[in-house]
């Protein structure tokens, strides 16, 4: 994992652990970030954060702003790194005036990304080929030209077979050749057919940020490098993908903050997700978090909290907090105090620390912060907690707001609790109410309803307030 990464998983920004490896199935040699080794001097956060601008996807340029501009269908086999590639594919294209189409009937490009891995998958493009070849013909004979391309490993590896068989393919582009697409396109538009599956020694697609082809997707998957020099003796991948390379870890850098922004504007723009992060800290002091091995320093801490902030206006944090860790002085223990102050976190979960066996700590490090010293300094970061976490909660005070019933309250049958769009609890009196929708009889709240409370008091760890209605998450975004 990149140095960065834990505090960007801890965030929900970033996949990782075993079932994102098990998901990001590559071809031999070929790792998604999170798998590989360790890089033992890389950027912190501060470069991850810097620079928002260049993570931005260009706008789509207006129909017709390059020569043979026009509707481009695409159809991905294979591992995933075809779909990194047709990712690839279609930003370059985009870039050129190309638009996206899901309908074939509709497409003037037909390109399919494909895989020769196996035998079976070879199959499955000629016999989509035989399918295209009908609707192909009935584009001619309306003069409506269509130009079909094959892309990827088995363009590599069987171009002339590819171009010759039946001719029907107009272009052939191998995984290095994506670049050259716009001018294969426009060779064939002309009636000819085109190719281009030259392998490089160093094209890593560094510069092009890929354009996620899964809309409504709820995972992304960052390519870290290409190519393959392992030479097993069953495999093609080196045959049709290029000797091994990496992408600079700036371009990594640059695009996994593209996918990382993308969630936080989702956050922000959708009414039906709680605006609420889990950013654990552990520590304030950058000289523990390195003991503890966090990958990241203080300071690139809060520029992601302050990121996060900038991101989705009143976001509610969360954070976990060790007391004590091995080697902790006074002096790092004040900085957690002060990180505590300057973020003012709405929900904290603190622990004194406690030695597990197997652990790296147990081997190399010592647990040699006395019990009682740890129990104090647990004691004050919950004291510290407790006074920022009502004052953020205090600023509530006389506002109006949405709550998801959850049930009776634990302390009392008589009232409700819910949560707020920061996942604080709201405590507020089961009571008759009206129905924002007009209906005339009083209702009551049910679990699962929506409802709005006007918050009367507050605490470290609760809301309480008045409930105005019952209404429904529709009706309370359209009334914003």
């Amino acid at each position: 994992m990149l140095p960065w990464g834990r505090a960007l998983r801890a965030a929900g920004l970033l996949r990782s652990g075993p079932g994102a490896a098990r998901r990001a199935r590559c071809g031999p040699g070929e790792r998604p970030v999170g798998r590989g080794a360790a890089l033992p001097a890389g950027p912190d956060l501060r470069h991850f954060l810097r620079g928002a601008a260049a993570g931005e996807t260009p706008p789509e340029p207006p129909p017709g702003s390059a020569p043979g501009a026009g509707r481009v269908y695409l159809e991905t086999y294979g591992c995933q790194m075809n779909v990194n590639d047709t990712e690839i594919a279609w930003a370059i294209l985009q870039k050129n005036g190309y638009r996206r189409t899901k309908e074939l009937d509709e497409a003037d490009v037909i390109l399919l990304v494909t895989c020769s891995v196996r035998e079976k998958a070879e199959q499955a493009i000629w016999n989509r080929l035989r399918h295209l070849k009908a609707l192909k013909a009935r584009r001619q004979q309306a003069r409506l030209p269509l130009r079909i391309g094959i892309l990827g490993c088995m363009a590599e590896r069987l171009k002339e077979e590819i171009l010759h068989r039946e001719k029907l393919v107009d272009i052939v582009a191998g995984p290095d050749a994506y670049r050259d697409l716009p001018r294969l396109l426009a060779v064939a538009e002309s009636g000819q057919q085109a190719a281009n599956v030259l392998l490089s020694l160093d094209e890593t697609y560094a510069d092009i940020l890929p354009v996620q082809t899964s809309a409504g997707g709820t995972t992304a998957f960052v390519s870290i490098m290409r190519g393959c020099d392992n030479m097993c003796s069953y495999c093609i991948v080196p045959f049709t993908r290029g000797r091994e390379r990496s992408r600079p870890i700036a371009s990594i850098l640059q695009e996994v903050r593209m996918l990382s922004d993308q969630v936080l504007q989702l956050i922000q723009e959708r009414y039906n997700i709680c605006k609420q992060l889990h950013l654990p800290a552990q520590s304030g002091s950058t000289r523990v978090l390195e003991a503890m091995r966090r990958g990241y320093t203080r300071e690139a801490y809060l520029e992601l909290v302050h990121h996060v902030r900038e991101s989705i206006p009143g976001v509610s944090l969360s954070s976990d907090f060790i007391a004590g860790f091995c080697g902790e002085t006074e002096e790092d223990h004040q900085q957690t105090v002060s990180l505590l102050r300057e973020v003012r976190y709405n929900i904290g979960f603190l622990f004194a620390y406690s030695m597990r066996q197997k652990t790296r700590a147990y081997h190399r490090l010592q647990d040699d912060v006395p019990a009682d010293i740890k129990q104090r300094r647990l004691e004050e970061l919950i004291t510290v907690f407790r006074e920022e976490a009502a004052r953020a909660n205090e600023a509530m005070v006389g506002q109006s707001q949405l709550v998801l019933v959850e049930g009776p309250s634990k302390r009392s049958p008589s009232e409700l609790c819910g949560r707020n769009d920061g996942n604080i609890k709201v405590i507020f009196r089961d009571a008759e109410t009206e129905d924002a929708a007009g209906c005339k009889a009083p209702v009551r709240a049910q679990p699962g309803d929506y409802v709005v409370v006007k918050v009367t008091s507050a605490s470290s760890q609760t809301l309480k307030g008045v409930l105005l209605c019952r209404t429904t998450l529709s009706r309370s975004a359209a009334s914003r």
